[in-house]
């Protein structure tokens, strides 16, 4: 008798392993922890193999679990595919997304991938700037949900995190030591006037180091030593680190992640995306 893989079973283990742990997939899988860890056992139970180290520190895949992964991958994708096609309530169009750009990276592209697998005939635009400019276009109509980095969020906004803000600096650098301290901040960057309060008032003495727009040239100065900027936690370019310490810097204090929704688009790919922003970036 020909066996068959439960598809169930599968989605939890790639899932598992997609975000990092049985906690998160809970969370995306709208699933209790404990069912998908049952889950992942019934797997290896029907195929009489370990999928995971499960002596290991970290997560990590046996050789089998990494062999199943790749069938895994290409048989969920393949279902997803088959009932988007053959559904006739499935979900088309285009969905606006708005993300600040220093959030983006790690969890966005994740996101994207997950939502392409699910609903393939749903076009996700990405746009990603600052978030006072986003709500600007978000009260005019140009986008079906947004994430936001803010102190005070409007009174619609569902609140999904708070995160500190921090001094950053090249790693193992002492720029920051240096008077007058020299600053890395984009023109219109929101946390560069709070940076510039807190310095004040502790009665540090700062000048610019960087001027207009480009991320890049803030990213390239910080990293060679040549001046600090404040970043969210969880959100640190490559080349820097968070600047700890004896005689650290003032306290910057925290920004809020916040989830806007627009009213006129309302289906299951909505509700999906939104489902995967609050795992991911909530508390």
């Amino acid at each position: 008798m020909p066996r068959n893989l439960d598809l169930s079973s599968l989605r939890s283990f790639v899932t598992v392993v997609d975000v990092g742990g049985v906690t998160r997939a809970a969370g995306f899988l709208n699933l209790t922890q404990s069912a998908v860890s049952m889950q992942i056992k019934r797997l290896e139970e029907s195929l009489g193999l370990t999928l995971f180290l499960r002596a290991a520190r970290k997560l990590a895949l046996s050789p089998e679990g990494e062999q199943l992964l790749s069938y895994g991958r290409k048989m969920l994708a393949l279902n997803d595919e088959a009932l988007s096609q053959l559904s006739s309530s499935c979900c088309v169009g285009e969905i606006r997304l708005g993300v600040p750009h220093d959030v983006v990276y790690p969890a966005i592209p994740g996101i994207l991938k997950r939502m392409a697998q699910a609903y393939p005939r749903v076009r996700i635009n990405l746009v990603s700037s600052f978030t006072i400019l986003m709500k600007q276009d978000f009260g005019r109509g140009h986008f079906d949900v947004m994430l936001t980095t803010e102190e005070t969020p409007d009174a619609e906004a569902e609140v999904l995190s708070s995160r500190a803000l921090v001094w950053v600096g090249a790693h193992d650098g002492n720029a920051w030591q240096r008077r007058p301290l020299r600053l890395g901040f984009k023109d219109t960057c929101i946390f560069r006037p709070r940076a510039q309060a807190v310095l004040a008032e502790a009665g540090i003495p700062w000048e610019m180091a960087t001027g207009g727009e480009s991320e890049q040239a803030v990213e390239a100065t910080v990293a060679a030593d040549l001046a600090v900027s404040v970043r969210m936690a969880g959100s640190i370019p490559e080349g820097m680190g968070p600047i700890t310490g004896e005689n650290q810097l003032p306290p910057v204090g925290e920004m809020k992640l916040a989830l806007y929704r627009a009213n006129r688009r309302s289906d299951e790919a909505v509700e999906l995306l939104m489902s995967e922003l609050r795992c991911s970036y909530g508390s």
